[in-house]
């Protein structure tokens, strides 16, 4: 698993990044360069929970200490995207003397698969979890039915 490290700058520390470290030049092969892009990069990954109950799937993103009017949700061709992207000016006047979390830009994608109403997604971010309402679409969530095996 990977752990990103960052210092009081934002950047990835000594251990990572293109001198050397995980992700470094002396790694060869595609996961390595592709590792390397999204990691080295300040690629930050956000994680979710999925629940499901009779009507809707929500979903929980943890995202603590973010400005709500940076987060962006959106549906186009049956993906629902999550964004966030931080107010630069604040970060470039924060100092820090250690820094051991980012709050720094992230963005996440869902495939609807034409089973939720995008008409009625709604969002609510609160005690750091940005909560999503997908309302289930009746016509595509069929219920699970049991067959009997002779």
């Amino acid at each position: 698993m990977y752990n990103e490290n960052r210092c009081h700058t934002g950047k990835m520390n000594h251990n990572c990044g293109q001198k050397g470290g995980r992700f470094g030049r002396h790694h060869h092969g595609r996961f390595a360069y592709h590792a390397h892009e999204m990691f080295g990069k300040g690629f930050r990954r956000v994680p979710a929970n999925i629940e499901e109950n009779d009507e809707n799937y929500i979903i929980h993103l943890f995202a603590p200490a973010l400005e709500k009017e940076f987060l962006k949700v959106t549906t186009k061709d049956d993906v629902l995207s999550i964004s966030y992207t931080p107010n630069e000016e604040q970060e470039a006047t924060q100092k820090f003397s250690r820094r051991e979390y980012s709050n720094g830009a992230f963005e996440r994608a869902f495939a609807l698969n034409g089973k939720v109403l995008t008409e009625n997604i709604s969002a609510k971010y609160a005690d750091g979890i940005l909560k999503i309402t997908l309302p289930k679409n009746p016509e595509t969530n069929v219920p699970a039915k049991d067959i009997a095996v002779n």
